[in-house]
């Protein structure tokens, strides 16, 4: 019987909750008609329609480097690229299966060249792999309400062999986990109603995976969607439990626990615009200094953001995630300390914003400037070591007035007379304590 061991659990989790903030790429075929990742099944394009952009496929300004230049910039610690996504084209060469970037007219192992790019810049590897193929023969067609020929006659699940679709799938990753050095995160995508747990053969799967990676994070979606939690959160690990729930474009309203209330860990991953893989007319950008505070939201909820970019069917990133990417740089830059190895804390949430805290290091992130000084609730005078503007280092004295010692309960930062914050997306306090108060 399987039996959760906890130590080696936070072993292997321990430099992805100090990360916090990491970039989800998804990328393949589905660049070149430039309407999303799902475009196949939404529209029930066959794959002899689909075919055209297999074809076509040459990404000639692909630069994994520049890539991993760009999350490093940002801030990001890691990294996560769809290897393979629904339509079951591999940007990776496997031997078992000849819809692979290699056969077009690009020739060459993307993923291969991702892996030593993102390694070259001290970024930890992750790589996607979609459990749903569109593809391959034995996948059922007709089914499968995602699949583009779902309730076609013209394709029935007849005469599909769903043993030979678990081989194939258990082939490649172990392909991965093989051909590519060390893998550091493996993202699994998805389950959904019976096509959930053993059917996808995980028990076996996951152990092969830990045997070739042993420090290998392993999501949760082998056994949910992005709508789950997994086994782990249910006081009963499975031995093919995720290391990490995985809320998808939606951000926990109070970070997740399990049944005995302890936390768990989540990452909420999101997408800039509304798609995931690239959609030339999709607009709806969110504003860097969102993103930002959206990252500082998960962060004191005890999660982490994974924040996507679809690539161009040249293998650019789009402008706008350019300018994204880099003015939550910037931002980064002056502020990671507020981010990185923090986590929740148990003091109140301020109505300006927001805590994270880091051992005996509080970070209060202020949105919106207060009329007078900034009250820290929680926390005594007597508590207090000192207090720095993360961004310059300069000292925020405590507040010793008649406005702040009407108050004698509260512990006021002062940050002088200028009604604008010192940066306006998120101006971050570090309050040290001379003891610690420990963190949720």
């Amino acid at each position: 019987m399987y039996q959760f061991n906890r130590e080696e659990y936070q072993k292997r989790m321990q430099w992805y909750v100090e990360a916090r903030f990491g970039l989800f790429l998804h990328w393949g075929l589905y660049a070149i008609p430039a309407r999303g990742e799902w475009m196949r099944s939404f529209e029930r394009m066959s794959l002899e329609d689909y075919q055209k952009y297999f074809d076509e496929f040459n990404p000639v300004d692909y630069d994994p480097k520049s890539w991993a230049r760009m999350a490093k910039e940002a801030g990001m610690k890691y990294a996560v690229l769809t290897a393979k996504h629904h339509d079951g084209f591999c940007l990776f060469d496997s031997q078992y299966t000849d819809y692979k970037s290699t056969n077009t007219k690009c020739g060459r192992d993307l993923v291969r060249e991702y892996t030593d790019a993102m390694r070259a810049e001290g970024l930890k590897v992750g790589l996607y792999y979609s459990l749903l193929d569109w593809h391959h023969e034995d996948y059922p067609h007709f089914s499968d309400g995602a699949h583009p020929m779902y309730q076609n006659p013209d394709y029935p699940d007849e005469g599909r062999n769903w043993d030979n679709y678990i081989e194939y799938l258990h082939n490649q990753v172990r392909e991965l986990c093989t051909h590519y050095g060390k893998i550091d995160i493996l993202w699994f995508d998805y389950s959904f109603g019976e096509y959930s747990g053993e059917k996808w053969g995980a028990t076996k799967l996951v152990d092969m995976v830990r045997s070739l990676q042993p420090g290998v994070i392993i999501d949760n979606r082998l056994e949910v969607s992005g709508a789950g939690l997994g086994s782990l959160a249910s006081g009963n690990p499975l031995p093919y439990h995720g290391d990490f729930v995985s809320p998808e474009q939606i951000i926990p309203q109070e970070g997740i626990s399990d049944v005995n209330g302890e936390p768990l860990i989540w990452e909420a991953c999101f997408t800039m615009n509304d798609s995931w893989g690239y959609n030339s007319k999709d607009k709806y950008f969110k504003p860097a200094p969102m993103l930002i505070r959206k990252l500082v939201e998960c962060v004191s909820k005890g999660g982490n953001m994974l924040l996507n970019v679809g690539p161009d069917a040249r293998g650019n990133f789009p402008e706008e995630s350019v300018r994204i990417l880099k003015e939550i740089g910037k931002w980064m830059g002056k502020n990671g300390e507020g981010i990185y190895g923090c986590g929740a804390s148990r003091m109140p949430r301020p109505d300006f914003g927001r805590i994270t805290q880091k051992g005996n290091k509080l970070y209060y992130h202020i949105f919106d400037n207060t009329i007078g000084p900034i009250p820290l609730m929680g926390i005594q005078k007597k508590e207090v070591k000192k207090i720095r503007l993360i961004s310059t280092g300069a000292e925020v004295p405590i507040a010793n007035n008649w406005v702040s010692n009407n108050y004698p309960e509260i512990t006021f930062a002062d940050l002088g007379q200028n009604p604008i914050l010192p940066d306006e997306i998120d101006t971050v306090l570090e309050v040290e304590l001379i003891d610690e108060k420990t963190a949720k």
